[in-house]
């Protein structure tokens, strides 16, 4: 895709401020289900996911920021990577408690759900920011499409622990999940910071 001419900016950039606002809605209600849902099941591959929409949610709001009040987007990128640094070492704690037995993950069917609608719905967002980082030569949006992406990715890691889980009661399977997704969430975090040191925030 061509760059936008002058002309057309202001309606590319109200279609990125609209999808960045669907962003937002869906990773506010992606956390609040997945954490709240990890806090009564005790599952630590929710808890990462969750936490990662969290993280995803301010990654959303600095573009929507950017493109609308023209926000710093390295300090931004730095803040973000380092939440996510302290996110990888709690899934791993909370990971490793889980596998010695501190706590057993319990079934979670609304966790079941909350993943597989975005496992379906995050890599549509990522194709459509993509489209649109290549129209506005956007850096910021281009990394934001690709924590949408990784989102996808994580939803299908998180499910696959969790749906061992239900089907075959392997409690073990939802911690190890967790534990597959914090080598993400820490490339994730060290893109940010690494992007804010380079003054951008490409992937």
């Amino acid at each position: 895709m061509t760059a936008a001419t002058s002309s057309e900016l202001p309606h590319v950039s109200r279609r990125v401020l609209q999808l960045q606002v669907l962003t937002i809605v869906c990773m506010t209600v992606e956390a609040v289900v997945s954490l709240g849902t990890a806090w009564s099941s005790h599952s630590a591959a929710l808890f990462a996911f969750g936490g990662d929409s969290l993280i995803e949610l301010l990654s959303a709001a600095v573009v929507f920021w950017r493109f609308r009040f023209a926000l710093n987007e390295a300090r931004a990128a730095r803040i973000a990577g380092v939440l996510l640094f302290a996110l990888a070492g709690l899934v791993i704690l909370t990971s490793v408690l889980n596998i010695l037995g501190y706590r057993e993950a319990q079934r979670s069917l609304v966790g079941i759900g909350i993943l597989l609608a975005a496992a379906v719905v995050m890599p549509w967002l990522a194709s459509r920011k993509r489209q649109l980082a290549a129209i506005t030569s956007s850096a910021a949006l281009k990394a934001d499409a690709a924590e949408s992406s990784l989102c996808g990715y994580m939803a299908w890691i998180a499910l696959a622990g969790l749906l061992l889980n239900v089907i075959w009661g392997k409690s073990w399977a939802d911690p190890l999940a967790a534990v597959a997704l914090a080598p993400l969430i820490l490339r994730e975090g060290w893109l940010a910071i690494r992007s804010s040191k380079l003054g951008c925030d490409c992937c």
